[in-house]
């Protein structure tokens, strides 16, 4: 619940990501992160007989991660999704979190992620006219995050 305090909203300036603690780029947008109920409705009775609707919480699902940067020579990305291409889910699945940092590269903002996956990597659109950075995508798929700083 809010607590009434007036601070000043987070301003980003870039986004690392780790694994098992080690990180593994850094990442100009990232998006997705949160969670979702489905929503379950049951008529009951109100109190003076009526039929009324209640609404409870259903199925929990985490939403997937969306990481966006400007393509390196690094191929380490695309080693851990030939690993789920392969077969190999098990060897894929790692911890680890999301960071956001300021313009003075003071972390300002941590979520801790379980069993993540990637499902899909897409490379750069190739355009040799394009003056602008060549731009990979990464979505991973997660079993849950915390939101811990």
């Amino acid at each position: 619940m809010p607590n009434g305090s007036n601070k000043d909203p987070l301003v980003s300036a870039y986004f690392t990501v780790e694994f098992q603690g080690v990180i593994a780029g850094a990442f100009q947008e990232v998006s997705g992160m949160g969670s979702s109920n489905d929503v379950v409705e049951y008529q009951a009775s109100g109190p003076k007989g009526q039929y009324i609707i209640k609404k409870i919480p259903g199925h929990l699902t985490w939403n997937n991660i969306t990481l966006k940067r400007g393509i390196t020579d690094s191929v380490d990305l695309w080693k851990w999704r030939k690993t789920v291409e392969e077969g190999k889910i098990d060897d894929a699945r790692k911890n680890g979190s999301v960071v956001m940092y300021d313009q003075n590269g003071h972390e300002v903002a941590r979520w801790n992620f379980v069993n993540a996956w990637p499902s899909k990597l897409t490379g750069p659109t190739a355009d040799a006219k394009s003056k602008e950075v060549a731009i990979e995508e990464l979505e991973i798929v997660v079993e849950g995050y915390e939101r811990v700083k």
